[in-house]
């Protein structure tokens, strides 16, 4: 035992097998002499009644001088109730972001992962995510360690997803299918929304104590406030009405019919079921919504056209809208509407403009906010509701008024005031009225009246 200073290092003497020389003057401090002729400074310790050694550095990489102060470092932290070793053990195997986003999505497709209210994320949310973990979050922050992230990283992520540096133009697995990813500020708060979600998940695991992403600001997403004025509607229609005739663009041009009278999200109606439009009951029972199982009262001109389209052959489980085969839904609306919409003044709306649009007629015509939102299904409703299993009566009356007014704008049709009656042969007579016509009729074209009362 010697205190070890470069000449007494340089003078060690090489052995069969390995050995330590200890410091005499700090103890716990000494240098492993290896038979190979290599030589580090080490520290030994006890902690939770174990000896424990951890390497400091071999010599020429660090003087003695430099490894005693370490020693003296080290030795600081075990006498402070301190575990060198077992950390460094813990750093060298910290989770990266990518090994946690892997970890997450595993969790996420076993529904291990619970969304809103509680229930596991739907198969659309799941993909979405999915394209924010691969597209932004991996690419951006997957080599960190979870536990090395701070405020600063998620910041400097977010910059870096609004500023397009994750912009990106893939295949993906879909036959010719692309995703086209363009960043910008929407994306980047809904990115970190997410991330925020994860380490929250990791927060749970006790991967971490602190999620890293609570305080940090996020661009606000915009609102679509875009609706459609009346002349825009009439546009709409006659637009529909081309794309009928020309016959290519059929079943598309009756989706987006249905939407705009509806006010359902194009999903909902694309993966409509047979078994989901109770006739009887005027309104469509959604089984698997954004919000879950949802009812939503429906007009007479929706409830007459989804009639008209039933057949007794088609099963509860057919869809209403099939595509190439009666197992699938409709797949080419995507493609269909820019089609059908490029090159008029219509070519910048989305199929949510039509959403927005039919909960914005509803407010023009009185309806308060509570009946508009349980018809566009944004309402949670109570748990008494659960059990009710017939619509109210002033819902189907607003369902009618609504779809009727934005049916009377898609045809051109002149009104002024809204009727109503409970049977099918009143509401019909109602709606007439309502539209300024003789007598109302499914195809609504043919007895117009221009001046409506």
């Amino acid at each position: 035992m010697a205190k070890l200073t470069k000449r007494t290092v340089d003078a060690t003497e090489i052995k069969s097998s390995d050995y330590v020389m200890w410091d005499e003057e700090l103890p716990g401090f000494g240098l492993r002499v290896f038979r190979s002729g290599k030589r580090s400074y080490v520290v030994q310790y006890r902690a939770a009644g174990r000896s424990r050694r951890i390497t400091i550095g071999l010599h020429g990489v660090w003087t003695p001088e430099e490894a005693r102060r370490e020693a003296k470092v080290l030795l600081g932290q075990v006498a402070r109730g301190g575990n060198p070793a077992e950390e460094r053990k813990l750093d060298r195997e910290a989770i990266t972001v990518k090994e946690l986003c892997a970890r997450y999505l595993e969790d996420l497709r076993n529904g291990l992962v619970l969304g809103k209210r509680g229930r596991p994320k739907k198969a659309t949310t799941i993909s979405t995510d999915i394209g924010r973990i691969e597209r932004h979050i991996v690419p951006l922050l997957g080599s960190r360690r979870v536990r090395d992230l701070a405020k600063s990283d998620i910041a400097q992520a977010m910059k870096d997803i609004m500023a397009g540096k994750t912009r990106a133009n893939v295949k993906t697995d879909k036959l010719r299918g692309r995703a086209i990813v363009r960043g910008g500020a929407g994306t980047a708060a809904r990115t970190i929304g997410l991330f925020g979600g994860i380490l929250t998940y990791a927060v749970e695991l006790s991967i971490i104590e602190q999620n890293p992403v609570h305080g940090v600001r996020k661009p606000r997403d915009q609102v679509n406030a875009r609706r459609l004025s009346e002349t825009e509607y009439r546009t709409l229609g006659d637009i529909l009405r081309k794309a009928v005739e020309d016959g290519q663009y059929e079943t598309t041009a009756e989706i987006i019919r249905v939407i705009a009278l509806t006010g359902c999200r194009r999903s909902e109606i694309i993966g409509l079921r047979c078994g989901e439009v109770d006739i009887e009951g005027s309104c469509l029972r959604l089984a698997d919504s954004k919000e879950g199982a949802s009812v939503r009262p429906i007009g007479l001109p929706v409830l007459e056209y989804l009639e008209g389209r039933r057949d007794e052959e088609h099963r509860a489980e057919d869809y209403v809208f099939p595509g190439g085969e009666d197992d699938t839904p409709f797949g080419s609306f995507p493609r269909h509407w820019t089609k059908i919409l490029e090159n008029t003044d219509l070519a910048s709306i989305t199929p949510h403009v039509l959403r927005h649009s039919f909960a914005s007629i509803g407010n023009d015509l009185g309806f308060t906010e509570a009946t508009i939102a349980a018809l566009v299904g944004h309402s949670r409703g109570t748990i008494t509701s659960r059990y009710i299993h017939t619509v109210d009566t002033a819902l189907i009356m607003a369902a009618d008024s609504i779809a009727g007014y934005i049916q009377g704008l898609l045809d051109g049709v002149a009104f002024t005031h809204t009727a109503y009656a409970l049977d099918r042969d009143s509401r019909k007579s109602a709606l007439a009225h309502f539209l300024g016509q003789a007598s109302y009729t499914s195809n609504h074209v043919a007895t117009v009246a221009e001046g409506g009362t």
